[in-house]
């Protein structure tokens, strides 16, 4: 039985509906797809966008979705489709240099969409990405250092100093977008009824 165009308007407007819920978790997870392939090649880990999609995710979708966008995005890479950097796909790549900051994404996520809620000015936004942005570091230098360098010093210079100027950039934008963007819509979807503004 056919729906009628009445039932369809409503599920595409009511927020709560999985499917409304689906189509953004995997927005997110198809920029963070596209981000990823925005790169500059760095050895051992190249330069991408991926963090500020990761932190956008968070902020926009919520903790939850936040996080099944990036396990999404995980899955969809492990499972064979070429959404790493450089086009990589395969449980080879959250084996190489950059799986411990693939795997952080969901983490990272997470902890943004729960901190930025609580959060109204534009220093408050930041530093809570900033919080999310932490968590990617630590586990991507920790990776680092437990499976490549052997060295923490190594793992910090390769894994995080080289990596601070670009991320500081990621992270101005991430939390200039969300702030501006916030005023409207302060999650996606919005909550029934709620034009996005509180």
């Amino acid at each position: 039985m056919n729906d009628s165009p009445d039932t369809a308007l409503a599920t595409a407007t009511d927020s709560s509906h999985p499917l409304v819920q689906l189509f953004w978790v995997g927005l997110f997870a198809a920029g963070t797809a596209l981000s990823a392939r925005l790169e500059i090649p760095h050895q051992p880990v190249p330069y991408t966008l991926q963090t500020l999609m990761v932190l956008l995710s968070g902020a926009f979708l919520g903790p939850r979705n936040g996080m099944v966008s990036q396990m999404a995005y995980i899955a969809a890479g492990i499972l064979g489709a070429p959404v790493f950097a450089g086009g990589g796909a395969g449980i080879a790549r959250i084996l190489g240099p950059s799986g411990g900051y693939i795997l952080s994404f969901p983490l990272a996520a997470a902890l943004v969409g729960y901190l930025v809620g609580r959060r109204h000015s534009l220093i408050q936004v930041a530093l809570s990405m900033g919080a999310g942005l932490a968590v990617v570091f630590l586990l991507g230098a920790l990776h680092l250092f437990a499976f490549y360098t052997h060295s923490i010093v190594t793992a910090f210079e390769a894994g995080v100093l080289i990596f601070s100027w670009w991320d500081l950039l990621k992270l101005s934008a991430a939390s200039t977008i969300y702030f501006e963007m916030g005023k409207r819509w302060k999650r996606l979807p919005p909550p029934p009824g709620d034009s996005g503004t509180n």
